[in-house]
């Protein structure tokens, strides 16, 4: 286990030896710098305070400083661009962490577009590396509200989901190597792009999902596709949730793999966007759950149009949707996905809310959403339901929002761990997991260990101890 705080003289050649290895100008300290950006979750529930924060420039820096914290038996957090919603890329409060921000290990090294790969640093946002491939004349991906500011790094530690997983999978299928730092300070250099590679245990998906706990992420390969020839987008509006699951399964077995993405969102939802965002244009108005659907098609806008212009026919005929609206232009695209990525963004404008990031069998979704509205409406009077997300790969943002005239930070003070057992109770009776893409941090670690397998719990345990048996990278996470 990590040791206590390092007295002031171990501190001071602590703080000389990392100056010595990063320069003084990125070793920040507390009383010198303002580190409330590094210290604190972006939704304000988690903030400690840190030794130091660090910012290495490759991966060599980050090599020694891991060697550093191990000979003083520092612990260390890795954090990318602090953008995780469990609290699991922040200090604790006791000033004895060093905090390693990973944002200027940001370069693509190399883009290899025949074999439709490209290689990023942890550090790239997001954002910068679908830029990237887009301007090899190619496709990543990955698709998440946060783009603009999480990082890959964070996005394998957790193992992001997004908008197109139910076409090209999690972060983990989009990514065929990996360059990580081990917890005594060696750097394994996996970075392979080859999509065949049976010589051994897969190392790579042992530091995915991880959450920085094993090993620092400090570069991968990532897979890389064709560009599509067109993208059409939709809202549909269902008087039920059934009826969007039966709005799914006519979609795939009309346009099979040119389904890229399949949303859902609540009626709740929707009208706290149109509350706290009242610009922003809802075609469908106010209704018991709207769908986004989004095609991919490779022949060409007018095929993709048609295509979709008959499912949403068939689908009116028989009376599965409502009503239905088909972006004319990229423009109307963009602002139907902007509404979705806006549900985040409203609920946080309303207040602290309890999150529940899940998974489903797809098929027992609907009946879930109806025994769990059921228990918490009877247990929790008033409280409001905000239910939105990746319907097409099961993965469901359940969450729940304070009664109206409630303060929402004693909602979540007072009632947080009675809704979590109602929902999460649910959850497991439906043969689903209590995280599907945020990732565990700290916020669910004690649910895991009760929720998981104790065989399951025990292997993980093993795992870590066996890659960090000093427990100084990431403490307080996931085990």
């Amino acid at each position: 286990m990590p040791s206590g705080a390092p007295n002031d003289a171990a501190r001071a050649a602590l703080i000389d030896a990392l100056r010595a290895l990063l320069g003084d100008a990125h070793v920040l300290l507390p009383g010198e710098h303002d580190l409330a950006a590094y210290e604190r979750d972006w939704r304000k529930r988690y903030a400690g305070r840190a030794l130091a924060v660090l910012r290495p420039a490759d991966t060599a820096q980050v090599a020694g400083i891991v060697k550093l914290a191990r000979a003083h038996r520092v612990p260390l957090v890795p954090q990318g661009g602090n953008t995780g919603l469990v609290g699991g890329g922040v200090p604790d409060a006791s000033g004895t962490q060093l905090l390693l921000s990973l944002q200027r290990l940001n370069r693509v090294r190399q883009m290899d577009p025949s074999n439709l790969t490209m290689t990023v640093e942890a550090g790239c946002v997001l954002q910068s590396a679908q830029q990237a491939a887009h301007a090899a004349g190619l496709l990543f991906p990955l698709s998440l509200a946060a783009e603009g500011s999480c990082t890959i790094g964070g996005n394998l530690a957790t193992n992001a989901g997004g908008t197109q997983v139910l076409r090209y999978g999690n972060a983990r299928e989009l990514c065929l190597g990996l360059e990580v730092v081990t917890a005594d300070g060696e750097i394994w250099d996996g970075l392979s792009g080859l999509r065949k590679d049976n010589t051994g245990y897969d190392l790579r998906d042992l530091f995915i999902g991880s959450e920085g706990t094993l090993g620092v992420i400090t570069a991968a390969t990532l897979k890389l596709h064709p560009q599509p020839r067109a993208r059409m987008t939709a809202l549909a509006a269902c008087d039920s949730l059934r009826h969007a699951v039966t709005l799914l399964d006519l979609t795939r077995s009309r346009c099979g793999a040119a389904l890229t993405g399949f949303e859902v969102m609540n009626a709740l939802s929707l009208a706290l966007v149109a509350k706290h965002f009242p610009q922003l244009a809802q075609p469908l108005g106010p209704r018991p759950w709207t769908v986004l659907l989004e095609l991919s098609d490779s022949e060409g806008e007018g095929h993709a149009r048609a295509q979709f212009e008959s499912l949403l026919e068939q689908a009116l005929e028989r009376g599965v949707i409502d009503d239905a609206a088909v972006a004319e232009s990229l423009a109307q695209s963009q602002a139907m996905w902007h509404l979705r990525e806006s549900i985040p963004l409203a609920q946080s404008e309303e207040g602290l809310n309890i999150k529940h990031d899940i998974s489903l069998p797809v098929s027992r979704i609907p009946d879930f959403v109806e025994r769990c509205d059921a228990l918490l409406a009877e247990r929790f009077p008033g409280s409001r339901l905000v239910d939105f997300g990746h319907l097409g790969d099961g993965n469901l943002h359940y969450n729940v929002q304070a009664p109206e005239g409630t303060p929402p930070a004693d909602f979540l003070r007072e009632r947080e761990t009675a809704v979590n057992a109602v929902v999460y109770d649910q959850v497991i009776a439906h043969g689903g997991s209590i995280s599907a893409e945020h990732g565990i941090g700290q916020l669910k670690r004690d649910e895991l260990a009760q929720r998981k397998s104790p065989v399951a719990m025990q292997l993980m345990r093993q795992i870590k101890q066996a890659l960090d048996p000093d427990g100084l990278l990431n403490p307080g996470r996931v085990v």
